[in-house]
């Protein structure tokens, strides 16, 4: 049974808190191999054993080649080593992403176009997928780079990797995509994708902070983007973190052994609805949403849009932890980008609430949670989101 206060978290997609298994791994490798992976005394060769061991666990789990994983800080480095490490070994030209992008693949892009690159955007439907067709138009020459976020944060929607890898591979573009919020949640193998970069990170899986990786196919030149050691085949400076590395391929085991968290959020997600003035955000429950994710837009009585914002503060005061736009974004805007981007007014782009599931929820933790949201807009009567003309 989960704790009181696991039992009303439910933002995940923000973080999770890393399980008892996971930290017992952890504190096994501490105690044995603590040191530096780089020595060649004991001590060292003992972390270097241990780091190749975990390496060796999350290839066969991500079904890639071990020298493909490059161990990185974590999603936001990774997608940076991705977009800045594969350009820098390309002429310039144009590089593609969706508008619907994770502020860290935003800020990227931005360096490249510090470096002469030309960034465009592609949209995005009103559940937040990718056009096609408008990609299509722009798999054409100078475009390079395509970088795609596989999960969408916000609103849950699942874009159709294998399509647009597809398309990539026929017009001769990589393509990296952003699996940070799929990892752990949906079964894939590499080698099987048509994909040139993938990132991941472990807190979102309940591994620890302040690990990642990147899978780079094998062959692809990638510059590294840290001077120092010469880590990672060079494409990654910096002492690897050998402990945290464990707690990856520990939690990435345990989490290819759970049952589907949508067993739990599809239920839950009809009480919610079943709720005057909620209603959905991206694609409905099933193969384009992630499993464990829900994001609804809410309205009062009067049929206004409420603010996203007091709703979450609204619900922690009841113990509740749910969150309103990207955990990673420091806007000052309670207006959500991706929302804009998916056709919503201000108003609306303002209304976004998201509940994400852990694997320890039960569907009395879900009923709860519900009761609270209802109670919250029944007995509060907040005046309507402001919007700037």
């Amino acid at each position: 049974m989960a704790s009181p206060a696991l039992a009303s978290y439910f933002d995940t997609s923000a973080t999770t808190p890393p399980s008892e298994a996971v930290l017992r791994a952890m504190a096994d490798v501490q105690s044995t191999a603590w040191a530096n992976p780089s020595s060649l005394h004991g001590p060292g060769l003992a972390a270097a054993e241990q780091l190749e061991r975990s390496r060796q666990t999350l290839a066969m789990l991500l079904g890639c080649d071990a020298e493909e994983l490059v161990v990185t800080s974590g999603g936001t480095e990774a997608i940076h080593l991705a977009l800045l490490g594969a350009a820098a070994r390309l002429q310039p030209g144009r590089v593609l992403i969706s508008a619907v992008e994770h502020p860290a693949t935003q800020s990227a892009a931005i360096r490249l176009a510090e470096k002469g690159w030309d960034v465009q955007t592609i949209p995005v439907d009103g559940q937040g997928l990718l056009d096609l067709n408008a990609l299509d138009d722009l798999l054409t020459p100078p475009t390079r780079l395509v970088s795609l976020i596989w999960g969408q944060n916000e609103v849950g929607g699942l874009q159709p990797i294998e399509a647009v890898g597809v398309r990539c591979r026929a017009a001769g573009v990589l393509l990296h995509v952003d699996a940070v919020q799929v990892l752990g949640h949906l079964p894939f193998r590499f080698r099987d994708l048509p994909v040139d970069l993938l990132s991941g990170a472990a807190h979102k899986l309940q591994g620890p902070r302040g690990v990642g990786l990147l899978l780079v196919r094998a062959g692809l030149p990638l510059q590294g983007q840290l001077g120092g050691g010469g880590q990672e085949g060079g494409r990654r400076a910096g002492t690897e973190p050998v402990i945290l590395l464990a707690g990856l391929a520990k939690a990435l085991e345990l989490a290819r052994q759970l049952p589907s968290t949508a067993r739990i959020r599809d239920p839950l997600l009809a009480q919610l609805l079943s709720i005057p003035g909620a209603r959905l955000s991206g694609p409905s429950p099933g193969p384009q949403r992630l499993p464990h994710h829900i994001s609804l837009l809410v309205s009062g009585p009067d049929g206004r849009p409420l603010s996203g914002r007091w709703l979450v503060g609204a619900m922690a005061r009841q113990g509740f932890a749910i969150s309103s736009g990207s955990a990673c974004s420091s806007s000052g805007s309670a207006a959500s980008p991706v929302l804009l981007a998916m056709g919503c007014s201000e108003a609306e782009a303002s209304s976004g609430v998201r509940i994400s599931l852990g694997p320890w929820h039960t569907p009395a933790d879900g009923m709860a949670l519900a009761a609270a949201l209802r109670r919250t807009l029944d007995l509060s009567r907040p005046g309507p989101v402001e919007t700037t003309r």
